[in-house]
């Protein structure tokens, strides 16, 4: 029976775990190695303790109403998309109303998690926190592990041509730890996708066969490094040749020290599309580079509404499953190239079969007007440019700054547990590992959704406490294990590409609810309350669906869901025009004629059901 549940992070994930678990009646402890809560969302100049925060001018890309809490509303004059700051003080209201903050120790990290012997019976971790130099070992009935997947920068530098295997030289590093030595690079696998670089120190200094990390102390004899940890081949062209700074958008706060330089920004994705537009500002010049094919669209969608509020229907989501997937494929590309012709700038084309879609407002307008110049994939670097796979040579580069993702490590996680996923694909629902005797180890916002991450952590929580509480069940681990290889990508992919790895959100979302007996069935309301039912399905799929029935309904879900666009003009109406025309009438046609199609649609869906389309909630398959 689990009473006593470890919560590591108190980020989004940590936060809405700590809530569910109070809900369920569990006792949570939250470890949260910084002195505040946010995680990722609160900004900082600095990198305390090598944490990862946004960076100043981040705007969220997903709108308010798509992204809050389940059953705590964005304030109504909260802009519909929030710079972090405002989006640190909605976590910070969540906290307070639900009481949370009394159950998290700030300052506290976590050194270890490992099951305790009897696992196998009893389901329990031992967890060793580490707090101002005191180490302390507990005792958990559960884990629930919330540090999210923007942990490890990804630096993709082997994609880049390393100098001769052999080649020796002099030091590049000078007289570091004063000696001068001939050097070979290597490359020692200190953590999954972390890298050391060490130089081997001739005779005169340590003697042979001892390794040297500049400016630190001895790392160990060679005699201890193990062939197969080390990777004996040279470094890289950007690090041996490139005499410029490079550096991981990790290491990204503002513009400052980019002003009047010659930029190449390494990476497409909403980050290196943000920052292009954002260097563009002050830089002398901007490159971004890029190796597939890229869709760009704007947070503002048809007559001014949020973009991800007009998208993400049960209604749209229903032609997806309806319509042929090429055609289907087709509408959305000529949605894309309504706003401007991609192939034109480009960025992307229709025959294209791997894609990614990003979320930018000014980017087309940059590459308009020349201030940032879309390039190719990098091919090699030299000492002062960059030369690219189609030729073309940029010259007097002087930062290169990789928006080239993260990748998750769980270093605090016992070996043999960390070995049984090496993404979220292998886990269950991307949450459990299905090998484990007992299901009590849960990994929360380890998940690639076209939607908002806040619902889909928040859904995952609500799921996993229900089963530590007893009142949601998993499936045998035979059934568990087949579901996770009929899911999992046939190729591995790079960290770089896991945009075809996102998950549909109403897919995903639908599916945990389903398993956790709270979701909504539409075809029933369609007869119980017909304008709540049309709303869900032709309007927003907001996280308040949820909330209707099960276990955590919530009272103010019916009407959360009525007022949301109330919510979304609310911010907007600071000057108001005269308008005495009325949309109602047109309103109570689009409802009547509505009526017939969401009949139909539930009819379908209810004879030939889909993965997170099923209209009964019930246990888990």
């Amino acid at each position: 029976m689990v009473r006593r549940v470890a919560v590591i992070g108190a980020g989004v994930g940590g936060l809405v775990s700590i809530k569910c678990c109070l809900d369920e009646g569990l006792e949570p402890t939250c470890f949260e190695r910084s002195e505040d809560i946010g995680g990722i969302w609160r900004y900082t100049d600095s990198m305390d303790s090598g944490r990862v925060s946004v960076y100043r001018s981040v705007i969220t890309n997903t709108s308010k109403e798509m992204s809050c809490f389940s059953d705590f509303p964005c304030p109504e004059d909260f802009p519909n998309y929030l710079p972090h700051g405002l989006l640190l003080e909605y976590f910070r209201m969540y906290a307070r109303h639900f009481n949370l903050l009394r159950h998290i120790r700030f300052k506290t990290t976590a050194l270890s998690v490992r099951r305790r012997p009897d696992f196998a019976t009893s389901g329990q971790w031992e967890v060793v926190t580490e707090t101002d130099g005191v180490r302390e070992s507990h005792v958990f009935d559960a884990v629930m592990v919330c540090t999210g997947h923007y942990q490890e920068p990804y630096l993709p530098l082997a994609s880049f041509p390393a100098l001769p295997l052999g080649q020796v030289g002099p030091s590049p590093y000078g007289n570091d730890e004063g000696h001068s030595c001939e050097w070979e690079k290597y490359l020692i696998k200190m953590q999954p996708g972390s890298c050391m670089r060490i130089c081997k120190a001739g005779p005169s200094r340590g003697g042979a066969g001892r390794w040297h990390h500049p400016g630190s102390q001895d790392l160990q004899r060679a005699s201890q490094l193990q062939a197969e940890e080390m990777l004996l081949a040279l470094y890289l062209g950007i690090d041996t040749r490139f005499k410029g700074q490079y550096l991981h958008s990790r290491e990204y706060k503002d513009v400052e020290a980019f002003r009047g330089k010659r930029v190449l920004v390494v990476g497409i994705g909403n980050t290196g599309g943000d920052l292009s537009v954002e260097l563009s500002h002050v830089a002398a010049k901007v490159f971004l580079s890029t190796r597939s094919s890229t869709w760009v669209f704007s947070r503002v969608s048809d007559h001014g509404f949020p973009f991800d509020m007009v998208s993400t229907t049960r209604f749209n989501h229903f032609l997806d499953w309806l319509l042929p997937s090429a055609l289907t494929r087709r509408i959305r590309f000529r949605k894309f190239n309504s706003w401007f012709n991609h192939e034109n700038y480009g960025l992307a084309s229709t025959k294209s079969s791997y894609f990614k879609v990003i979320i930018n407002e000014e980017l087309p307008f940059c590459l308009l007007s020349g201030t940032i110049v879309l390039k190719p994939n990098v091919k090699e670097f030299t000492e002062n440019s960059a030369v690219f796979e189609d030729g073309t040579i940029e010259e007097n580069i002087d930062v290169v700054l990789f928006a080239t993702g993260y990748i998750f490590s769980f270093p605090f996680l016992e070996e043999s547990v960390r070995s049984l996923f090496d993404d979220n694909r292998s886990l269950y629902k991307s949450v459990f590992p299905p090998q484990l005797e007992k299901p009590t180890l849960a990994i929360i916002g380890l998940v690639q959704l076209t939607g908002s991450l806040m619902v889909g952590t928040e859904m995952q929580a609500r799921w996993v406490t229900g089963i530590f509480a007893g009142w949601n069940k998993l499936p045998p681990t035979s059934r568990m294990m087949a579901d996770v290889l009929k899911k999992k990508p046939p190729v591995k992919r790079n960290p770089s590409e896991r945009e075809n790895l996102k998950i549909s959100f109403i897919s995903y979302i639908d599916e945990i609810a389903l398993c956790a007996g709270i979701k909504p069935n539409v075809l029933r309301l369609l007869l119980t309350d017909p304008r709540l039912a049309l709303a869900i399905f032709f309007g927003p799929c907001t996280p308040y669906q949820y909330r209707l029935v099960g276990r955590g309904k919530w009272s103010g879900a019916r009407d959360a869901i009525l007022t949301q666009w109330q919510r979304t003009l609310k911010p907007l109406r600071t000057r108001v025009v005269d308008d005495s025309s009325s949309g109602s009438s047109g309103w109570r046609w689009m409802c009547l004629l509505a009526l017939p199609v969401a009949l139909t649609a539930g009819f379908l869906l209810s004879k030939y059901p889909q993965p997170g389309w099923s209209l009964r909630a019930g246990p888990c398959l």
